[in-house]
């Protein structure tokens, strides 16, 4: 099962998200608190000038009336407000705190009561009464504050931006990764664009060196092979000849199975060292498989029963000439080597569809089953002489891989080896258009 979070985008969204909530939540809280305490000081130098202006005014000019909200009330009025209890609010008692600090010592300060216009009571040592004066509300913090919608927006926005940023980050580590997929199924894989930071244009120029290099190697190996091969043919259809000329029968059916055991062999070189995409017609696989069993039992009447377990139905369909190379390898290498019978099966699993051909011999021993697919490997010594060069198993898994599957060769838990390719829906009944285009029209598709 594949979780949302674990790609690379995935976990750089989380890191980007994680972060802007971080700091916007951090900046939220030091510009509220930064705010009130800008709001308390503004409240207590206005209260404080207000106060100084009124001594002022009583002082200089005791007869001119005072300014609209500000007066003067006697020390035993009854509208004095009480002394502030302990449980006011934090912004109120550090107001009242500030502004002792900035009046006079001794000097007494009150609040009004609620309800009233807020205003300040004032009185100092040398003040005949106390001094009333308007000051700033000191609301608390509201539910609803337009910061968060600003915030809101700047966050959405720096969202949207890391995001893009990530998935510019990503997009080349994800082409990469799909090439490296297609170069580790043994499918062509054309050179990746070099982008992104400087790190990563160094990781895909070396890919793309890489992947050159060996595919050097591999087209001058399949060239060896052919060309060897190829050669072959011709000195061995002579002695073929000359071996039916052959008075001696015992001699010459000995000459003709040794010669006929070669020409397999170099036709195994040919499959083998064949490296192109199959360009041939898809076929549904079970139909196919039956009649390809039809025809083994009709060329080959002595061979072992075949049985097929067909279930995958007509929407399992795979190129003709790879299916018929992947069956006739598999029944030749299952006659050779198991015991009958050989079952052919076809089935619709989660991860794609699957064919898989198996016997009931005695299989391959545990240590072996990693050599198994590997070129020129005989993982019995007394198989050498029969026509066989050690290529069957690997021919199998890399048209299996050539055409987009995975090749998977185990021991069953009653006995025999059972070799089970597994096709992905989108492989197994792409167009033969888009097979034939190859990898390069995938690429085109991103």
């Amino acid at each position: 099962m594949r979780r949302a979070f674990d790609t690379l985008f995935g976990r750089l969204v989380l890191i980007v998200i994680g972060m802007l909530v971080l700091s916007h939540v951090a900046w939220f809280a030091i510009i509220r608190f930064e705010r009130d305490n800008v709001q308390t000081r503004f409240a207590v130098e206005e209260a404080v000038f207000l106060v100084e202006a009124v001594r002022q005014h009583i002082a200089n000019t005791p007869d001119q009336p005072l300014p609209p909200r500000v007066r003067t009330v006697t020390l035993d009025s009854p509208d004095v407000p009480k002394q502030p209890d302990d449980d006011i609010p934090r912004p109120l008692q550090r107001f009242i705190e500030d502004l002792k600090d900035r009046l006079p010592d001794g000097t007494d300060v009150r609040l009004n009561e609620p309800g009233g216009p807020p205003s300040v009571w004032v009185h100092g040592a040398k003040d005949t009464g106390w001094i009333v004066v308007p000051v700033q509300p000191l609301r608390p913090p509201r539910s609803r504050d337009r910061m968060l919608v600003w915030l809101a927006l700047i966050f959405s926005t720096a969202v949207l931006a890391a995001l893009f940023g990530a998935w510019q980050l990503q997009y080349p580590l994800r082409s990469l990764a799909q090439a490296v997929g297609r170069f580790g199924r043994g499918q062509p894989t054309p050179p990746v664009p070099e982008r992104g930071p400087r790190e990563l244009r160094q990781l895909t120029h070396g890919f793309n060196q890489m992947v050159r290099e060996v595919s050097q190697a591999e087209n001058d190996r399949a060239v060896m092979l052919a060309g060897v091969a190829h050669d072959l043919k011709t000195p061995l259809a002579r002695l073929r000849l000359r071996a039916e000329m052959m008075d001696d029968e015992k001699m010459r059916d000995g000459v003709v199975r040794d010669v006929e055991s070669m020409a397999h062999i170099v036709d195994q070189f040919l499959v083998f060292a064949h490296d192109r995409p199959d360009g041939s017609e898809p076929v549904p696989v079970d139909e196919q498989c039956e009649r390809i069993v039809r025809a083994y039992r009709a060329v080959s009447p002595g061979v072992q029963p075949v049985r097929l377990n067909l279930e995958a139905g007509p929407a399992f369909v795979l190129p003709a000439a790879t299916l018929d190379r992947l069956l006739s390898n598999l029944l030749d290498n299952a006659h050779a080597y198991g015991a009958p019978p050989v079952v052919i099966e076809t089935r619709r699993e989660a991860k794609g569809w699957v064919l898989s051909v198996a016997d009931h011999g005695k299989g391959i021993a545990p240590d072996d089953l990693i050599k198994a697919s590997r070129p020129f490997v005989r993982l019995d010594p007394a198989r050498g002489g029969s026509g066989h060069s050690g290529l069957g198993l690997a021919i199998v898994e890399r048209l299996a891989r050539r055409a987009g599957g995975e090749c998977e060769i185990g021991n069953r838990p009653e006995g025999g080896l059972r070799v089970a390719m597994t096709f992905p829906f989108d492989i197994a009944t792409q167009p033969l258009a888009e097979r034939r285009a190859g990898p390069q029209h995938e690429e085109r598709a991103l």
